[in-house]
């Protein structure tokens, strides 16, 4: 039976999310591929948006596939530059120089 959004499924998008070091970002599908669920990156988004109903996570470090930022959340690039993270333009963090490798 496949896993909908649940608490605990969402505790686990949250978990991988703060194993992210600061100075790297993972995708949605990253971390979607790493839970078995390579097909929820929509999913891994929707629990980043609402991640403050379960406390304080590092959600800046998750950007979409091609590495662009959250449209509307200034915050973020703020966030992640202060991290380090590189830019390949104003949207877009540069995900072949900062990009989470999981073990």
């Amino acid at each position: 039976m496949p896993r909908i959004l649940t608490d605990e499924f969402a505790y686990e998008v949250l978990s991988v999310i703060g194993e992210i070091p600061s100075g790297y970002v993972a995708t949605y599908g990253d971390i979607a591929k790493l839970l078995g669920m390579p097909g929820r990156s929509r999913l891994v988004g929707r629990i980043c948006r609402f991640s403050g109903n379960y406390g304080d996570f590092p959600c800046h470090r998750v950007v979409n596939h091609a590495g662009r930022l959250v449209p509307g959340w200034q915050e973020q690039r703020v966030l992640l530059e202060r991290e380090g993270v590189p830019f390949r333009d104003t949207d877009h963090v540069d995900l072949s120089g900062c990009r989470w490798k999981w073990k």
